[in-house]
């Protein structure tokens, strides 16, 4: 379920349900949660099952036993839009959870820094830990090494004659690192890999590392 990579001098684990672990900083990174994007497309009919609402907390609290962290931080749209029912799991989750929590605010994130930071979320736009740029959207130009969110990363394999299949990724290009969705029913974005990139697709509870194979991914 995890796989170690070492990226700006430092080793992190990679968790096929998205998550990133910094052992040495004991910090636990997520990005793209988006809670209460699945209560707003059941209201107006989608055929989204109810045990969905539920997933997202049920893994995060499994990621809290395996690595225990003491810091959790979400690299953007933790919630998805206006507050809904979700809101009140998610603030019942903050409540319990032992660790600390932090948010680096992504464009969809409207709901008020006052209520995070009332259930114990420290908001900013931007975070500095060693040699990381924490941010929601991948940058251009930055110094050191960027780890960031919001492109829900994917790649595309071929097999033989037309089979494809669509698996999402975190997705390493140079001194960037762009962390998967974690949410459930978020979408994907399908990357062009260029010569140098390092992909790590999720396949059920594996981690597959693949190094732009020829003929294996567009």
């Amino acid at each position: 379920m995890t796989h170690s990579v070492e990226f700006g001098g430092e080793n992190l684990q990679l968790h096929s349900w998205g998550a990133l672990y910094w052992e040495r900083e004991s910090l636990l990174l997520l990005s793209d949660l988006h809670l209460g994007k699945i209560t707003h497309f059941r209201k107006y009919g989608a055929a989204v099952p109810r045990r969905a609402l539920h997933r997202n907390f049920q893994r995060l609290d499994g990621l809290c036993e395996t690595f225990k962290p003491k810091r959790i931080c979400f690299l953007g749209d933790l919630f998805h839009s206006h507050m809904n029912r979700e809101w009140a799991l998610f603030e019942q989750w903050a409540g319990q959870c032992p660790c600390e929590l932090e948010l680096v605010v992504g464009n969809h994130d409207i709901v008020s820094p006052l209520r995070y930071e009332a259930v114990g979320v420290l908001c900013s736009e931007s975070l500095t830990k060693g040699p990381f740029l924490l941010t929601h959207h991948p940058l251009e130009q930055f110094e050191g090494f960027n780890l960031s969110g919001h492109v829900h990363p994917a790649v595309r394999l071929k097999g033989p004659g037309r089979q494809q299949l669509r698996l999402p990724c975190f997705y390493l290009n140079g001194r960037q690192m762009i962390l998967p969705a974690f949410g459930a029913f978020t979408g994907s974005h399908v990357m062009e890999p260029r010569p140098g990139d390092r992909i790590f697709a999720l396949a059920e509870d594996q981690i597959i590392p693949l190094q732009e194979p020829a003929g294996k991914m567009t």
